[in-house]
């Protein structure tokens, strides 16, 4: 339990350490590559690669701590958006579905210690649900005791993946964000080429050309 809650709290603190990042200009360059023109961006902006959009990693952020895949579609990653809610709502769906069966055997556990001869004890044990009441009947303290334990370790569990998957959605928009920055042209190559090292020996070497230049 205390990992889990370690795990969530590391992985809360990443935005806050993204948002300390900063960005103060902007350079414009021509086909030639010659600065046309240079302006100043305020501080936490961050704009796409063709430079289009100011993109807010603190306001991505905000936005999917409040309402999960609302920093996704603030970063205009809308595939990303299925991908949340299937993740932050089936732990929600998994809660909620432990929990009723988790009252469901604490209401048999009750009725199972119950005297058989008490007046109560017929009308207790019909709404007793089926697939409990053979338990009841018999008298397995020890089984309904453990399938209620399951079913709250259960519950726990989903509360902590919940978290964990709110706070991963947070810091997937805060990156996405922080990312836009980054030029993912075409213009970036890898080239494979023949290298004279030392000794007479032959090798490869690996050529990246980062060229912030247009495509024509």
């Amino acid at each position: 339990m205390k990992q889990f809650v370690f795990v969530i709290a590391i992985i809360l603190t990443v935005p806050a350490l993204a948002w300390s990042q900063q960005k103060d200009s902007l350079i414009v360059t021509d086909t030639s590559g010659k600065v046309v023109a240079s302006s100043k961006v305020k501080k936490g902006l961050w704009r796409d690669s063709a430079g289009n959009r100011t993109y807010i990693p603190r306001k991505a952020a905000i936005y999917s701590a409040v309402f999960p895949g609302l920093g996704q579609i603030y970063n205009r990653k809308y595939w990303k958006v299925p991908i949340v809610y299937a993740a932050i709502g089936i732990p929600i769906y998994t809660f909620f579905d432990n929990r009723t069966w988790y009252n469901r055997t604490r209401y048999a556990l009750a009725v199972a210690e119950m005297d058989p001869a008490s007046t109560g004890y017929p009308d207790s044990l019909a709404s007793v649900h089926s697939s409990l009441s053979t338990l009841v009947r018999q008298k397995q303290i020890n089984s309904l005791l453990n399938y209620r334990n399951d079913f709250r370790k259960n519950m726990d569990y989903s509360i902590l993946f919940t978290l964990l998957f709110w706070g991963l959605n947070v810091v997937d928009a805060t990156v996405d964000a922080h990312l836009k920055g980054f030029n993912v042209n075409e213009n970036l190559s890898m080239q494979v080429k023949p290298a004279v090292l030392g000794n007479r020996a032959i090798g490869l070497s690996l050529v990246f050309t980062f060229d912030d230049k247009p495509s024509k």
